[in-house]
């Protein structure tokens, strides 16, 4: 017996690197989950865009409501935008690594 033993393999063999393994897998799952985050967050500013058209339309509208509508439907597509540009990316390289066997 030797006292002198290797340390264990950061990734064991047959399995795949997951994201704690490898940084730039990493790196990707946290921008996904960001991009997750914008999307979300995005569609919820273009649903209180409709929401509220919807109610300005059958209510009158006033400069406050068109104010709101716009500014609200502005942040939605400028979260939602490069989010989803973003997102098929992250997916688009996830799927080329499974293709690759990385």
């Amino acid at each position: 017996m030797s006292s002198s033993a290797s340390p264990p393999d950061p990734v064991p063999d047959g399995a795949a690197a997951t994201p704690h393994h490898d940084p730039v897998r990493a790196r990707r799952a946290q921008v996904a989950r960001w991009t997750l985050l914008a999307n979300r967050v995005g569609y919820l500013f273009v649903a209180l865009a409709i929401a509220v058209f919807v109610i300005a339309f059958v209510v009158g509208f006033s400069a406050t409501m068109a104010t709101v509508v716009t500014v609200s439907f502005i942040i939605g597509c400028v979260l939602l935008a490069p989010s989803i540009i973003i997102g098929y990316a992250v997916k688009a390289a996830e799927r080329d690594d499974v293709e690759r066997g990385l």
